[in-house]
């Protein structure tokens, strides 16, 4: 089969187009013939090496010589003790421990995986599984009366988390670079702030919520931006701010009667299907920025890695 691998951390560069085995499921696991695969920031992240946390299993080399954990397809075969899937099966899921998407066939747990709603297409699906985990576990606390602000709000787990603090009520602000302002109200951003004109924790509002997909500032200013009683939380981001969010920040937080902290985000199915369940009806939208083939996967990962995505980028695989 073919597949995008990479031996060694770095530029897009690194990628090539190579034939490889195809994968033999294990014990309960499902192979799945890919179908669409979208692309993550986690994945520019482990492309690159860097932050220091996407090297957890090959500190010198990658410990998964392809990327791609959100995948949608069709069940090719099962392994022992699968009982929820069978061939067939149009399935979907964020298949972050053993990735391998970004390539004909993938193997994955199955409770990883989820059955494709029948309303949505494999590309559609594929954009669910990491970024509506993170999308609904981030916003949770948002109502009517509370301001919210989305920091990294132009992209996949950022739109999603838009519309859904939004549907409860909020009032949101968004913060991204200055080609993402429009598509930001557009999904339904009250406000929004392009980062490189001014600092969201200086301006005179203060946020019961903050989501921060790119952490990067001080908790001094975290804290700042917060309203009393205010919550804050990141996904990623560099490794010393993150250090400093789980220490300082803590600690910062229980004397200012504020909450500041990392998001530990919770994955599998019961963790994304609600989304799904929400597009399905209407209620939330999928954008799809831009779709690229199997082949072009270094430019798409690029893409998003360079924060030109307008929410979700998508490979289409078969």
């Amino acid at each position: 089969m073919k597949a995008v691998v990479y031996d060694r951390y770095g530029s897009p560069d690194v990628l090539g187009v190579e034939d490889v085995p195809i994968p033999v499921p294990g014990d309960g696991q499902v192979r799945v013939k890919v179908v669409a695969v979208s692309v993550n920031l986690s994945d520019w992240e482990c492309l690159r090496g860097s932050p220091s946390y996407a090297r957890i299993g090959g500190l010198r080399s990658p410990a998964r010589r392809t990327l791609g954990s959100d995948i949608a397809g069709v069940v090719d075969a099962v392994g022992a003790g699968v009982a929820r899937f069978q061939a067939g099966d149009r399935v979907y899921g964020d298949n972050l421990a053993l990735k391998g998407g970004f390539a004909e066939y993938a193997v994955a747990p199955e409770s990883a995986l989820a059955h494709v709603p029948a309303q949505l297409t494999f590309a559609e699906a594929s954009t669910i599984p990491q970024a509506g985990a993170i999308a609904l576990q981030g916003t949770d606390g948002a109502m009517a009366g509370r301001r919210v602000l989305v920091n990294g709000a132009g992209g996949g787990s950022g739109s999603f988390a838009i519309q859904l603090a939004k549907r409860l009520g909020a009032h949101v602000t968004g913060v991204d670079n200055a080609g993402k302002l429009d598509f930001m109200s557009a999904v339904g951003a009250d406000e929004v702030i392009d980062y490189d004109r001014d600092d969201f924790t200086r301006q005179t509002s203060a946020y019961d919520l903050i989501l921060d997909l790119v952490a990067h500032l001080s908790v001094f200013a975290y804290r700042r931006a917060l309203a009393p009683g205010g919550r804050y939380r990141c996904v990623g981001g560099s490794v010393p701010t993150l250090l400093r969010v789980l220490t300082l920040g803590t600690v910062m937080g229980r004397l200012t009667h504020r909450r500041i902290g990392v998001l530990a985000v919770k994955e599998g199915p019961v963790h994304f299907e609600p989304l799904a369940a929400l597009c399905v009806a209407g209620e939330v939208s999928i954008h799809i920025d831009r779709t690229f083939t199997l082949d072009e996967v270094p430019a798409a990962l690029a893409h998003v890695g360079e924060g030109r995505a307008l929410g979700k980028v998508v490979v289409r695989v078969s």
